[in-house]
């Protein structure tokens, strides 16, 4: 199985930035914003993470609010929290150099079991298995394990577990754990998966999909918020609101003021927008407001600022943000471009 899955991987990979060093410090950066991220995505912010914060030592001292305004567009923003969180203790207590063992790495913030062991495999040589999900799901099916609530997706999770530790390649961990997630990704995905030209087609035990248990539904709901605009001398400027410090979803983040429920009238609405945030799909309404109705917006004691719409692209703004703005075509020659897909 190791022949088979090292053979189709070293004609079948694809070619990604981070596979293209062996730089713990690089590969801790790809890892955490993989995690919950498509790869298209990724591959655009990485480059640029890497350029501006080119070693753990750079990132540590770099100020929160410019990590969080270059991860902008990559969502989950604890993640990156977590990762400037652990660069400034690898600056202070490793001399500003990364452990090398997964049970060490596992001591950093942000970092666990997962994260550790593809650090450890991919750039040290480290004989530790790496479980994803899409690591889950292969393993899943090869052995013919399936789960229909939660306590037997747990009991499949240990068994994989158990398995992959044994299965990892002795003389190519790294590669081993990029591959069984590259077939993850690649061939046997969540659905219709492409049992034809899966180099474990004769091992597996399901050759299709498996029963898992159901996943929550997505929710709708609708929201509001305003978009105002005024001539400043950078330009156009546009009002923005930082989010409480202490607020549980993204803390210190900038955002259009939100427009609580009944604020809206019809003929405010200058444009729609669709956005997604973990369980909910919202639809949001933007609507313009002129700078002579801001007492008509109650602030509820958070920062405000007129910021140009070209100081605006390099803040940490929120997803929703960032999209709005995208939208905008100003007649001045600022505009902002969105980052993300």
């Amino acid at each position: 199985m190791r022949h088979e899955l090292l053979d189709w991987y070293d004609r079948s990979k694809r070619d990604l930035p981070w596979r293209r060093t062996d730089d713990p410090y690089a590969i801790w950066v790809s890892e955490i914003m993989l995690q919950q991220t498509r790869v298209a995505v990724v591959i655009e912010r990485f480059k640029v993470f890497l350029e501006r914060f080119p070693t753990a030592e750079a990132l540590a001292a770099a100020d929160e609010q410019e990590v969080l305004a270059l991860w902008s567009g990559l969502g989950y923003y604890r993640r990156a929290r977590m990762l400037h969180k652990a660069a400034k203790t690898i600056v202070a207590e490793y001399a500003a150099k990364m452990p090398t063992a997964a049970a060490e790495l596992r001591k950093l913030p942000g970092i666990g079991p997962y994260t550790a062991a593809a650090i450890a495999s991919i750039a040290h040589g480290e004989h530790a298995a790496v479980v994803d999900g899409n690591v889950e799901r292969v393993l899943s099916r090869i052995r013919g394990w399936e789960s229909y609530d939660s306590v037997g997706e747990a009991a499949v999770l240990r068994k994989v577990e158990e398995f992959s530790a044994g299965l990892v390649d002795p003389h190519r961990p790294g590669d081993f754990n990029q591959a069984i997630m590259e077939l993850g990704a690649t061939v046997c995905t969540p659905r219709n998966p492409q049992c034809l030209v899966c180099p474990w087609a004769k091992e597996c035990r399901t050759l299709g999909e498996h029963k898992t248990p159901k996943r929550a539904p997505m929710t709708s709901r609708e929201i509001a918020c305003a978009l105002i605009v005024r001539k400043g001398d950078a330009g156009t400027e546009v009002l923005l609101e930082q989010r409480a410090a202490t607020n549980t979803v993204m803390p210190g983040m900038w955002e259009l003021l939100l427009l609580p429920d009944g604020a809206l009238a019809e003929s405010d609405v200058r444009f729609t927008v669709r956005h997604a945030i973990m369980q909910v799909n919202y639809v949001v309404r933007v609507c313009e407001f002129r700078e002579e109705d801001l007492a008509l917006l109650k602030s509820n004691g958070s920062e405000r600022r007129w910021v140009s719409l070209g100081k605006a692209a390099e803040m940490a703004l929120t997803g929703l943000a960032r999209k709005v703005l995208g939208k905008l075509r100003p007649r001045s020659t600022i505009s902002i471009q969105q980052r993300s897909s």
